[in-house]
């Protein structure tokens, strides 16, 4: 089983510091269904290329019993050795783990940094489906090219080959590449050598978050990754519409860190310097920002407030919520509550905070929100953030003319943010103040608005 992955960029060495692996030392992992090899075939300043390559133990493949369905020696006469699979996907995970994680400490200035490279992959298994490769990759911005041969060039009557020879081209930082290597390569082969548990839709969701909800092929590949189980898809599709950094679902220009992180960052600040102790955050999905909150006892009373229940149960899971030490745990409550809907349980908090959610909402619906928030709950400090519209020309794979995410009503531009904000202000008595998160494009701003509300005084 044999990968490899190009770069042609200026100092194409460089991708050994990325990767975690010198070019000058090949590398050997122990998994437990074989052995990963780790080398550079070739290491100059114009093209760098390292190869993994998977020896598999047939012995340990046998005991797992996961290849060994349809006839008496399938255990034993298999592709498992050869095609691309859940195993080669297993060992890109243990092998390139930092790599994927998107830091390098030995050179920080090259995180985030977007390279032309090459993938590939000379045996992936073809579902006799010829363009399915394309409809995959191209999505994310990959040139697709696949090579199908005859089975057997001496005998032409067996006709051509079930296994693809697959090459990727495109600009991706190595973290984004193999990650979706590490989520592709195995719904192209359709099984996994392992059981498929809940964690499944863990791993999913972290290393495709980003991207799979507004795939158009999402539901063929929850089906494939999560073993066509009904309930592990549905988890999937509901934590892809709600997941912190999901709202969008394309793949973004390239950033040193993830929009979300910048976004909590952002937020975080803006109730430090409103001086909040008590903070609702309205729309909290799994919980991202309550762990932020939780973290700095300043905030002495966190409120998680989300209409879906399995999202409030995902962050008692993720928060630790029955590990968590008491004097954290009273400082938290987690209410099942809509947006539109009074909750006089939303009341008497110094802040609320809409990150990412007032685009979600029916804009005939958006004055039930306003009347929420703005005149039942009333805080000293309300933080909003929404996308902004105009940036949209920036994302390389998103259609003119289309939206982020599948579940939003609107997008705004800077000005009709404002727009909205001002009127609520003349309706509510408050002031507004717009601002930015993430980097400002000198043209179309920045990735998302920011829109701080102050009761009653200049903001």
């Amino acid at each position: 089983m044999f990968l490899t992955l190009t770069s042609t960029a200026e100092s194409a060495s460089d991708l050994g510091f990325l990767l975690h692996k010198h070019p000058d030392r090949a590398q050997t992992f122990d998994l437990s269904v074989g052995t990963a090899h780790v080398f550079y075939p070739e290491a100059s300043d114009e093209r760098c290329t390292v190869a993994l390559l998977l020896e598999i133990d047939s012995v340990e493949l046998v005991r797992g019993g996961r290849f060994g369905d349809g006839f008496a020696l399938g255990a034993y006469v298999n592709d498992r050795p050869y095609a691309a699979s859940s195993l080669l996907s297993v060992a890109l995970g243990r092998v390139f783990r930092s790599a994927m994680a998107g830091t390098c400490a030995a050179r920080p200035d090259l995180v985030g940094v977007a390279l032309p490279l090459e993938v590939h992959v000379p045996a992936v298994p073809d579902d006799g489906d010829p363009g399915l490769v394309a409809r995959l990759f191209e999505p994310l911005g990959w040139t697709v090219d696949v090579g199908v041969g005859p089975l057997d060039p001496q005998v032409p009557s067996f006709g051509d080959s079930p296994y693809a020879d697959v090459r990727l081209t495109g600009t991706f930082t190595p973290a984004d590449a193999l990650r979706h290597l590490y989520v592709l390569l195995p719904a192209l082969d359709g099984g996994k050598h392992y059981w498929v548990g809940p964690d499944e839709v863990d791993k999913l969701v972290r290393s495709a978050g980003e991207w799979l909800g507004g795939h158009p092929e999402r539901d063929w590949i929850l089906r494939r990754s999560l073993a066509h189980r009904r309930e592990y898809v549905a988890d999937a599709v509901e934590r892809l519409g709600v997941v912190e950094g999901a709202a969008e679902q394309v793949v973004a220009p390239t950033a040193a860190r993830p929009l979300s992180e910048v976004r909590r960052e952002v937020v975080l600040a803006e109730l430090r310097t409103a001086r909040a102790s008590s903070v609702v955050d309205l729309g909290c999905g799994e919980g991202a920002l309550l762990r932020d909150l939780l973290a700095d006892p300043a905030f002495t009373r966190v409120v998680g407030a989300d209409v879906s229940h399995r999202a409030l149960r995902r962050a008692a899971e993720r928060l630790g919520l029955d590990r968590m030490p008491d004097s954290v745990r009273a400082r938290l409550t987690l209410l099942q509550s809509s947006v539109t809907y009074r909750d006089a349980r939303l009341a008497g908090a110094d802040a609320v905070v809409l990150m990412e959610v007032v685009e979600h909402v029916d804009a005939d619906r958006l004055p039930s929100l306003e009347r929420t928030v703005f005149g039942d709950a009333r805080p000293r400090t309300v933080v909003v953030t929404t996308p902004n519209e105009e940036f949209n020309v920036r994302y390389p794979t998103l259609q003119a003319g289309t939206m982020r995410h599948t579940d939003h009503r609107f997008e705004w531009t800077r000005a009709q943010g404002e727009q909205w904000a001002a009127r609520v202000c003349e309706t509510y008595g408050y002031t507004f103040r717009a601002g930015a998160v993430g980097d400002v494009d000198p043209e179309v701003g920045p990735p998302t608005q920011l829109l701080v509300f102050t009761l009653g005084a200049a903001a």
